[in-house]
């Protein structure tokens, strides 16, 4: 049961990220689209910790390169995702007005912050034992 209560859980954060960045776009002060972009990390950001993790045998404490490798990667991703808004808040267009406002930048980090958290506690979560989420 509690396994359940957790998965709920993680869908609620995840639901809550996504809703700081829909909002971020679709408010009328900010109404631009292109803080979107940032979806694209969340799709990416489990891919290489999950293709080092197949890829690794486990060999007890010792460090494995492919498994580093996907760290890496996903860190990778990860800052990218907090890089996006806040370059595309520096940015200006040919107006000189910026591609997107500081409160759209925020609103995304905070729904970076919410995600990626939800994110992490996934796995953490699918790692465990007793919950068998993971193939």
């Amino acid at each position: 049961m509690a396994g359940i209560k957790a998965l709920v859980t993680l869908a609620f954060l995840a639901s809550l990220g996504v809703m700081f960045l829909i909002l971020a776009c679709a408010l009328p002060r900010y109404n631009n689209w292109w803080p979107l972009f940032v979806l694209m990390f969340y799709v990416l950001a489990p891919v290489p910790n999950i293709c080092g993790r197949r890829m690794s045998a486990d060999t007890g404490n010792s460090s494995n390169p492919r498994r580093e490798f996907g760290y890496f990667l996903t860190t990778v991703i990860v800052v990218s995702a907090f890089a996006l808004p806040i370059v595309l808040a520096r940015a200006t267009d040919a107006d000189s007005q910026p591609v997107i406002e500081w409160g759209a930048c925020w609103l995304v980090l905070a729904g970076n912050v919410v995600t990626f958290m939800t994110i992490f506690g996934f796995i953490v979560m699918a790692d465990t034992e007793d919950v068998q989420y993971s193939m």
